[in-house]
């Protein structure tokens, strides 16, 4: 994600408006979680689903907070790496940078993989051919220009608020309450939570863009507001939309989906057979395929913005077009020679994710601590602010994080239930 600026953000004059910094982290987090969130979630089904984004949001709120907390005796314009290298060592920092890009890297594999298979389901065109032709496209505007995606973003976005309002509205006016609750108790649902947690950490993946906040701030405050407003916003997107889908398609319905890895094409196949209006089910599709295009774009980009800075490439257009080849062509290769399930692409990525989202931070915020052992009369404000709850947060944190590294490795050798029909 680009810098904000942040000129209007001196002491002198008014600090920018908490809601839009709400929005900006809202954005960020609302994207392979709308695609994947049904899917892994259809196991818990209603209530166990909600309960483990309820909880996933919580502690990734903690953990960007964290965050805030070990830059807050750094400069302006500090970044997620210089602060990493302070604290933890190169070492540590070569592996969260690694698995920053690996995270980038697994989204834009899972993209391109689902957008070469929604190509072939609606044009007929073999799902390589169209991978291919979706990459060449999509990542042009990113290789030229960060404007061109500004403008293109916006464009994607007006598109996906109205689709999914009215997508919204048509699903809600059709939900079946018998549906929504389940056929089964939701209480023995609660065994298939586990599995839902990687891919709820993913939902709430915003942290590359904490640094960003602070920032555009300039107060730590203001910035923890903007980043618990941007988490319950998605909360409050996500939770509308699995309540639609959830009160529309049957959970047995998921099993077919789930056994093709959760793909998206699948899903949007299902909802066209479940709606009876075919109006609504091509808004529904509509709107999935912009939440695609949208998020290939704006993790394109972020991941090609973080290549050029470590990679120090020139802005020219023979330096773009390295950063362009070493952004795109990896995932396009290993789409095409290991399509994988978008479920099982997420997976790894929220493995990745957890460490660099919620061990990394309460390490650095453990070695700042250390250095800084007393901050409770300190006058200035900015060095004063301290996320609450001690040691405590900080083992609870590290342990989430920790937890879903295990919980992928136990999905992936099939040790943990999973809901297939």
């Amino acid at each position: 994600m680009d810098s904000v600026s942040s000129s209007t953000t001196s002491k002198t004059s008014k600090p920018p408006s908490v809601l839009g910094g709400a929005c900006i982290i809202a954005c960020i987090c609302v994207g392979a979680g709308m695609l994947g969130l049904p899917s892994a979630g259809a196991g818990a089904w209603t209530i166990g689903a909600l309960f483990t984004l309820i909880v996933t949001m919580l502690v990734m709120i903690t953990s960007g907070c964290l965050l805030l907390e070990a830059l807050k005796a750094y400069p302006y314009k500090s970044s997620f790496s210089s602060i990493t290298v302070a604290l933890l060592g190169n070492k540590i920092n070569l592996i969260n940078n690694l698995m920053i890009y690996f995270v980038g890297g697994i989204l834009l594999y899972a993209y391109i993989t689902s957008s070469g298979l929604i190509l072939f389901e609606y044009t007929g065109l073999n799902p390589k051919l169209a991978s291919i032709l979706f990459v060449l496209a999509f990542s042009f505007p990113v290789w030229h220009s960060t404007r061109t995606v500004d403008r293109i973003s916006i464009v994607l976005i007006v598109f996906m608020l109205l689709s999914f309002t009215f997508g919204i509205i048509g699903l809600w006016i059709n939900i079946d309450f018998t549906t929504l609750i389940g056929g089964s108790s939701q209480v023995s649902n609660f065994k298939y939570i586990w599995a839902l947690f990687p891919i709820a950490l993913t939902a709430f993946g915003y942290h590359h863009a904490v640094p960003t906040m602070r920032d555009y701030y300039r107060d730590e405050k203001l910035a923890q507001k903007a980043i618990i407003g941007g988490a319950l916003i998605a909360l409050f997107i996500y939770s509308v939309w699995l309540i639609s889908i959830y009160g529309n398609i049957a959970r047995d319905s998921f099993g077919p989906i789930i056994a093709q890895g959760g793909n998206i094409d699948a899903l949007l196949i299902n909802i066209q057979d479940s709606l009876a209006q075919e109006n609504l089910s091509r808004i529904i599709s509509a709107f999935s395929a912009a939440a695609i295009l949208s998020s290939f774009i704006g993790v394109g980009l972020g991941v090609f913005d973080f290549l050029a800075d470590v990679f120090k490439f020139e802005t020219s257009q023979k330096g773009r077009t390295k950063t362009w080849a070493i952004t795109f062509l990896p995932p396009l290769i290993f789409s095409l020679a290991f399509p994988f399930g978008f479920l099982t692409a997420i997976g790894y990525a929220a493995a990745a994710a957890a460490f660099w989202t919620c061990i990394v931070p309460a390490l650095l915020v453990r070695k700042m601590r250390q250095n800084q052992p007393s901050l409770e009369n300190e006058q200035d404000e900015q060095l004063s602010y301290r996320v609450i709850g001690g040691d405590m947060v900080l083992i609870t944190v590290s342990l989430f994080g920790l937890g879903i590294i295990v919980i992928h490795f136990l999905v992936t050798f099939d040790t943990l239930p999973q809901y297939s029909s």
